[in-house]
């Protein structure tokens, strides 16, 4: 089950003065299982890409297959694309609009179709799922605080059990806990499902943690798209467009300059701290060696 495009361009208001070649040229492919990461500046084309994913947006020309098939082919089924390829939007609110959180978690189920003991079963399923406390089913959903509101959005596209997640920047504007709550529970989704999962950060650390790999894009191209360690080796060119590798790239990097044996391709904080760790085991005993060593030749020349 896997998304592939072939040599996809999309322009916006074309043949006007605000003409805008938002991508390039793309191709690509993310098979079934991935936990992919798309990163890149404002203005870059990611979000631009991901909702070409489940047919928000049609191609200017190109292809996009999913399953081998071409959903721009005549007759194709969108909306049974679209139950396989959930897109959760930046802000939730967009997405948000039922009396109570489990009203909205069983709009797509409702919309599939199924009947109301399916929809609920599924939405408590979700729910369950993303982590958010029963005491919120029934509450209004514009009540609930902003990662209660991710969870609710995250749970009302898994109600519809797709194959793909795409989720666009879910964590801004939440604070430190709140973004790791959500990633966590994102990875753990990957893990206990198999679903795809395509995530679109601004968050150099966010990426390297949880992505298996890395697609950057840069002015409607993509730059780069390898896993994390070979993209992030790349840090002098990502800060030409615009984009910073994650900060324990450039303290082991530092290291190394400063003489110290250290790996420079880890991504993450534990990869640094077992690195450090392993060098200063091996450092300490050859410094303490050698100021035995000066006290032995001192002692001698005594």
């Amino acid at each position: 089950m896997s998304i592939r495009l072939e040599h996809l361009n999309y322009i916006y208001s074309p043949k006007t003065a605000y003409e805008k070649h938002a991508l390039k040229d793309i191709c690509l492919e993310i098979p079934h299982g991935e936990f992919v990461g798309i990163i890149g500046h404002t203005g870059s084309g990611k979000s631009t890409l991901i909702q070409h994913f489940n047919g928000l947006i049609k191609a200017t020309d190109g292809k996009l297959f999913y399953n081998e098939e071409n959903i721009y082919g005549q007759g194709y089924n969108m909306r049974k694309l679209r139950n396989e390829i959930g897109l959760v939007f930046q802000y939730p609110e967009h997405q948000l609009f039922e009396i109570d959180v489990m009203a909205d978690v069983c709009f797509g189920p409702k919309n599939q179709g199924l009947s109301r003991e399916e929809c609920e079963k599924r939405a408590l399923e979700a729910l369950k799922l993303v982590g958010l406390k029963e005491k919120y089913y029934h509450a209004s959903p514009f009540e609930l605080s902003g990662g209660q509101k991710r969870r609710a959005a995250i749970a009302g596209v898994l109600a519809m059990r797709p194959k793909v997640l795409v989720l666009d920047e879910p964590t801004a504007g939440l604070d430190p806990k709140g973004r790791d709550d959500i990633l966590e529970q994102v990875s753990y989704l990957h893990k206990q499902t198999d679903m795809t999962v395509i995530l679109v950060s601004h968050s150099m650390e966010d990426i390297a943690r949880y992505a298996g790999r890395i697609i950057v894009m840069n002015h409607g191209e993509i730059m780069y798209n390898d896993e994390p360690k070979k993209v992030f080796a790349h840090y002098r060119e990502l800060e030409q467009a615009g984009l910073a590798a994650p900060q324990v790239t450039y303290i082991m990097h530092d290291l190394k300059e400063r003489g110290i044996s250290v790996d420079t391709d880890v991504t993450t904080v534990k990869e640094a701290a077992d690195e450090i760790m392993k060098a200063l085991e091996v450092s300490v005993p050859n410094v303490l060696a050698d100021k035995m060593s000066k006290s032995r030749q001192m002692e001698k020349e005594k």
